[in-house]
């Protein structure tokens, strides 16, 4: 067989720094791969442990509220949603929901009794790379949002590229800009930093900030600390007491007046700190989830979810602020409809090794 001729451009490969580069590269992956190392998340989500899954900042409401879902399918996922509300500043009092998802592709409206409508569509290129962008559009001026993520989950790492508003219409780049990246380093430790770039208006300079951030994951206990570039300390702590039992601190320290001022200000004023430690716990029961915090300024909260039934789940939520002597409390009921043949597909989904939906 005659051998291949070489073409103009082979010169680029076939060189001794190209085959130097090409040996240092497989030495380094072989190395990394003979670490066992796995992925440790996203910088986002560096102390999701605490704040996402024993703390009340996602679950927390108050007034009464009721969610009625009907499921269509489940391969795909179609389903509608109604969403009331009473005595809550925070949520409207009617929403409409619809979700639309397969193992590539996530689509959600919701649209409330103001006229308030956001919309994601996200798009999993593969299964590593996802593409995920969140837009919304409220009556009146400047009240509209879009923001796109595209999130690549390697082996050993996560890398993030995130844009909000972005826009070139009015002759420049404006926006806001986040990048991050957080890496494995050893089986437990995994060290991260986060890069922001902002521009409200052409008329206005950019402003940039750099975030550091590491976690350590022990055998029951998960440990991770971030340090912004304005002075704002956080730290959290996770630890697994029991197969049913979690427990969590929280806590965020604001170093007011950070600076070179001589008098250790910014402007060369005294230093301040400002801080806030939160204590957290979450029991999970055979058909119930109970939560409890507490934080240094005498704020106590709880939330407890019941599930009566298959399709049937209330929630009861608590929060009492001795400092301010204001107490709220909130009772939700969320019902599940779907008929015999989509709680089949659903149970043959979740055996199943199918990718779920983008979310």
């Amino acid at each position: 067989m005659a051998s291949e001729k070489p073409t103009s451009m082979s010169f680029l490969a076939d060189n001794a720094i190209a085959a130097a580069f090409r040996d240092t590269w497989a030495s380094f992956s072989a190395h990394r791969e003979a670490l066992g190392l796995s992925n440790p998340g996203s910088v986002e989500n560096i102390a999701k442990e605490v704040q996402k899954d024993v703390l009340l900042n996602n679950y927390t409401f108050t007034g009464l509220r009721a969610d009625l879902t009907k499921a269509f399918g489940v391969t795909p996922l179609f389903q509608i949603s109604h969403a009331f509300s009473m005595g809550s500043q925070a949520l409207p009092p009617y929403t409409f929901a619809a979700l639309y998802g397969t193992s590539n592709v996530l689509l959600q409206g919701n649209v409330d009794n103001d006229g308030q409508l956001s919309a994601r569509a996200n798009y999993r290129w593969s299964r590593a790379f996802a593409t995920k962008t969140n837009a919304q559009i409220a009556p009146g001026p400047g009240q509209a949002m879009l923001q796109v993520d595209n999130d690549y989950t390697g082996d050993d790492f996560t890398a993030s590229l995130k844009a909000l508003n972005p826009s070139i219409l009015d002759g420049g780049l404006t926006g806001i800009f986040v990048g991050s990246y957080l890496q494995a380093v050893t089986p437990s430790l995994a060290l991260g930093v986060e890069a922001v770039w902002q521009r409200a208006g052409l008329n206005l300079g950019p402003e940039t900030a750099l975030s550091y951030c590491a976690k350590y994951k022990g055998d029951d206990w998960i440990a991770s600390a971030s340090l912004q570039a304005q002075g704002a300390l956080s730290t959290s702590y996770w630890r697994r007491i029991t197969d049913k039992v979690e427990a969590g601190a929280d806590l965020n320290l604001q170093l007011v007046g950070l600076g070179r001022g001589r008098g250790g200000g910014l402007m060369g004023g005294a230093m301040g700190k400002e801080g806030l430690a939160t204590l957290g716990a979450k029991y999970d029961f055979r058909a119930s989830t109970f939560r409890a915090q507490i934080d240094s300024n005498g704020r106590l909260g709880c939330l407890l979810e019941k599930r009566l039934a298959p399709a049937v789940m209330v929630t009861f939520a608590g929060d009492m602020d001795h400092s301010k002597q204001q107490a709220k409390i909130g009772l939700a009921v969320s019902i599940e409809a779907a008929g015999e043949e989509i709680m089949e597909q659903q149970e043959r989904a979740a055996a199943s090794a199918a990718l779920p939906p983008p979310y």
